[in-house]
């Protein structure tokens, strides 16, 4: 991850960059050096954060009604972030940047809007036009007199900033919320990247993710780690979590594998597979349904999905935030019997207890897609 510099940039000095950015710059010729950036600008910092944390939240307010975007309707109160601070955001959440906002997108994909001025990418020492994405790991800048809207265009995005900023927040499906939800009824610890609490949501998910997911729904995990036995697969391999959970899937025959000697732990995974996994964790299949075809219809006829989300998941792409959706929704879901749903179940084997189901659903605003 890149190293974090605390940079809030003065006024004189963003003013003459100004300048400079309207007379050339690109990647390869950058119109202003990283080591100038990076250096000049930071023996400044202290005096100029000063300056920015003393202006009044109406003056902040009234500056974003100047940008030629949609805005909510009651502006959120203006704020400062003197360190940089980290924030999963949903698609179409906007943070609102002035002169001296900071901004680096760790995961997902957003752009960035202004209507004069200049936002500069500090990375490569160029301009980042407005209407342009923002790239990965690149450190952006908020020069003088410039109001800027970083939107987020992905499904789920992880964003660093530092400086003034205001957020509005969109009425889109919250996967975010949705993953922190299942974290609470461990169901979904996330990986061990250092940033997003791990959740991932904008990768694809693989098989070995979706088996151990699917392991747990089943209210099974203690017993798959506690497993003793072996297993024929040549890419697992025997004394990691893996081997446990692979092993113990194949001993119960919830999974034959891709081959014989293969269970290619890194494989992609489909909405048509990951649904046909819970719907075999709720007793609706099983694993001798090997034509997927009908999975998603299957799962709309038990109440487990709606029309309008079997019309998506056959369109878009198939990513952990998705896989976290039909998770969490199936627990919603009744079981064979009428009675009982999934979340039930599990309260019933002990993986949560009903204050934390109870909870959990308060972390998930808003209706289903």
């Amino acid at each position: 991850m890149l190293k974090k510099l605390a940079i809030f940039v003065p006024l004189s000095i963003l003013a003459a960059a100004t300048v400079w950015v309207f007379a050339a710059g690109s990647a390869n010729d950058p119109l202003v050096s990283l080591s100038y950036l990076t250096q000049v600008f930071t023996a400044a910092v202290e005096k100029e954060v000063d300056k920015r944390l003393g202006a009044s939240d109406t003056q902040l307010i009234n500056s974003l009604g100047n940008v030629k975007v949609e805005q909510p309707s009651t502006a959120p109160a203006a704020s400062a972030a003197s360190n940089w601070t980290e924030t999963r955001l949903k698609k179409g959440d906007i943070l609102h940047g002035v002169t001296g906002t900071n901004v680096l997108l760790l995961a997902g994909s957003a752009q960035v809007l202004y209507d004069g001025g200049t936002v500069v990418d500090v990375s490569t020492g160029s301009v980042l036009e407005s209407g342009a994405a923002l790239e990965a790991k690149h450190r952006y800048l908020v020069a003088e007199d410039t109001v800027a809207v970083f939107t987020v265009t992905s499904k789920t995005a992880v964003i660093d900033y530092q400086g003034p900023y205001t957020f509005a927040y969109s009425n889109n499906t919250d996967y975010n919320a949705m993953a922190a939800a299942l974290k609470s009824l461990h169901l979904f610890k996330g990986s061990f990247t250092g940033y997003g609490q791990g959740f991932d949501l904008e990768l694809a998910p693989t098989r070995l993710q979706a088996l151990i997911m699917f392991i747990r729904v089943l209210g099974e995990e203690e017993a798959a780690l506690a497993w003793k036995g072996t297993e024929p697969f040549e890419d697992i391999h025997e004394g990691t979590q893996a081997y446990n959970y692979v092993g113990y899937a194949y001993e119960k025959g919830y999974t034959n594998g891709y081959t014989a000697t293969e269970f290619r732990p890194a494989g992609a995974v489909n909405a048509w597979q990951y649904t046909e996994f819970m719907l075999r964790a709720m007793g609706y299949s099983s694993v001798a349904n090997t034509n997927l075809a009908g999975t998603l219809t299957k799962a709309q006829e038990v109440g487990m999905l709606t029309e309008n989300e079997v019309a998506y998941l056959q369109k878009d792409a198939f990513l952990r935030a998705e896989l976290v959706y039909i998770s969490y929704y199936a627990l919603h879901t009744r079981l064979p019997d009428g009675v009982m749903t999934l979340a039930t179940q599990l309260q019933a084997k002990g993986v949560f207890s009903p204050n934390e189901w109870t909870e959990a659903q308060k972390l998930v605003p808003g209706p289903r897609m």
